[in-house]
């Protein structure tokens, strides 16, 4: 930004400096623009531009000031905005991570209870028939579909 307003200042000041005599010349119906008169036909000087009133190119640079620093302003509250939504998508996402992590370690513990029941009868198999049960009621309620 301070680069472009560098170079609005240089042209808004360097524009008399550069000033020159530009010579229209016409011949055989074509018209051309330069440094120097023409060798044949029609020659007239264009005139060049006179330079602006200080106070009106001073208030012109403020105007110019005030909309840049309206710009950067409007900038930094979009980049706040952006990185606002980017804490809350990390935020998000993280919290899907845990989510999956816990529903992989009650489908884990599900089939452990299985497999301990399975291996067990008696007595024993009815209590760790119990603990899968628990343990597929506890899945559904965390982790539904």
């Amino acid at each position: 930004m301070k680069n472009f307003m560098t170079v609005l200042v240089l042209c808004a000041f360097g524009s008399g400096a550069a000033a020159q005599t530009v010579y229209k010349c016409t011949s055989d119906g074509k018209v051309s623009y330069g440094e120097r008169p023409c060798a044949a036909g029609t020659t007239a000087v264009v005139p060049s531009p006179t330079p602006g009133d200080p106070a009106a190119a001073a208030a012109r640079l403020a105007r110019q000031k005030a909309v840049l620093e309206e710009v950067d302003k409007q900038e930094q509250v979009r980049l706040v905005r952006l990185e606002k939504e980017m804490r809350e998508r990390l935020k998000m996402q993280r919290a899907d991570a845990a989510a999956r992590k816990k529903c992989e370690h009650l489908r884990l513990k599900q089939r452990w209870a299985r497999e301990d029941q399975a291996r067990t009868g008696g007595q024993a198999g009815q209590v760790l028939s119990l603990k899968a049960r628990r343990q597929a009621e506890a899945l559904a309620v965390e982790c539904p579909g």
